[in-house]
C-alpha cells in the first residue's frame, strides 16, 4: 500500500509538472468557454466511476457475509 501511494504521488507531480507547460491550451478553452464542458464531462465520469466503486463494494460486502 505504502508502495502504490508513493507511486500515485509521484505520478501527480510529474503530471502536475507537466501540465504547467500547457497553459496556452487552458488559456484557450477559457476564452472560449470550453473549460466548463471539460469540467462537467470530467465531474460526469467522476460520479460514474465513484457510484461503480460503491456498487461493487457492495456486493463483494454482501459476499463476504454469506460465506
Amino acid at each position: 500500500m505504502k508502495n502504490f501511494l508513493l507511486t500515485l504521488a509521484a505520478l501527480i507531480i510529474g503530471l502536475s509538472a507537466h501540465a504547467q507547460n500547457q497553459v496556452e491550451m487552458a488559456d484557450g478553452l477559457r476564452a472560449e468557454g470550453k473549460i466548463y464542458v471539460v469540467v462537467a464531462v470530467m465531474l460526469v465520469i467522476f460520479t460514474v466511476v465513484a457510484i461503480y466503486l460503491f456498487t461493487i463494494d457492495k456486493k463483494v460486502n454482501k459476499l463476504e457475509k454469506d460465506k
